[in-house]
């Protein structure tokens, strides 16, 4: 028989309680966030475009428009949360 104050078991009830809200938000941003990558157009042709314009459309002046703008800031932002939940997860919890 384990031994706990009424007070640290709350604790401890309120940590789970947490710890698995923090977990289903990370397994929800995931899944958006690869919907948002698999709905973005390519960038390049082909194989040879990977490996020789990969750079130029990484760091060139094009700017994204319509829907292709949205889906990258869904990206980017989802990566975000993506990284503070996984920080959050590993770390706090």
């Amino acid at each position: 028989m384990v031994y706990c104050s009424l007070d640290y078991c709350s604790f401890l009830e309120r940590m789970l309680k947490v710890a698995t809200a923090v977990h289903v938000l990370l397994v929800i941003d995931a899944i958006i966030m690869i919907i948002f990558i698999l709905l973005q157009s390519g960038k390049s042709a082909g194989l040879s475009g990977a490996i020789s314009g990969g750079a130029e459309q990484l760091f060139g002046k094009q700017k994204a428009r319509g829907m292709d703008l949205v889906l990258h800031r869904g990206t980017v932002i989802t990566a975000t949360l993506f990284f503070v939940l996984a920080f959050i997860s590993g770390f706090i919890l």
